[in-house]
């Protein structure tokens, strides 16, 4: 039988593992113009739920659902190699132009990293997440750093998260992730890890995915650390 302390022990916070785009950028909203633009230069339309379907994925898996639900090789003969060639020049040229960072989220990080080692779990290409680890210079502040190009399966399988944890030597149960997206909360929770939901204005979640958070926000300017050890239920 436990005994009472080990029923009452609080977890201890080692780690806070960041995504990056819709929480250190507000990039989601870019993806979606880039992909609807392409999508109406061809004489299609790219809905609200054909980008929902995308948030959180890595290149591969999201480029296949835009080959897939555009029907882009029957149509035009593009396949998924090409797709994610063209969006992927596409969303870079708009970052260039103005990256789009999320208020409070540089200031986050740093306070995470004052306390805790801080990660990034991004899905995104990992050309395009290093210009941004860059131009934030945050690519000094992270630990360590997975994009979805580093891994076979994407969000909301879990490999991503499990795999930069290794990288810092942390545990899943001594870990909190910082996510908006279905997809990305999905992947925290299949890795054993606690979760701040922090979804943008312009990508709200369902209820039931709201219900796998251990805390939400509506706002990066909220992360507190006393947001951090809330999360484990203490």
């Amino acid at each position: 039988m436990a005994s009472s302390n080990e029923l009452t022990r609080v977890p201890k916070i080692e780690a806070v593992v960041f995504d990056m785009d819709g929480i250190l950028i507000d990039s989601e909203v870019l993806w979606r113009q880039v992909r609807e633009e392409f999508a109406t230069e061809n004489g299609m339309t790219w809905s609200a739920d054909d980008q929902a379907s995308t948030m959180g994925c890595n290149t591969a898996m999201w480029a296949r659902i835009m080959v897939d639900r555009l029907q882009l090789f029957e149509r035009l003969g593009m396949d998924e190699s090409y797709i994610a060639t063209e969006i992927k020049q596409r969303l870079l040229k708009k970052y260039q132009e103005h990256l789009p960072i999320r208020e409070g989220a540089i200031e986050a990080v740093h306070l995470a990293a004052a306390h805790y080692k801080v990660a990034l779990a991004s899905g995104s290409p990992n050309e395009i997440a290093r210009y941004v680890m860059r131009a934030t210079g945050l690519d000094t502040v992270f630990l360590a750093t997975m994009y979805g190009d580093d891994v076979e399966h994407g969000k909301p399988a879990p490999d991503i998260y499990l795999r930069v944890l290794q990288k810092i030597g942390v545990l899943p149960e001594n870990a909190v992730g910082v996510e908006d997206s279905a997809n990305g909360i999905k992947s925290l929770k299949a890795a054993g890890m606690f979760v701040i939901a922090v979804p943008g204005p312009e990508f709200p979640l369902s209820p039931e995915t709201l219900a796998l958070a251990d805390v939400c926000l509506s706002e990066m300017t909220q992360l507190t650390l006393q947001v951090i050890q809330q999360a484990t239920g203490y």
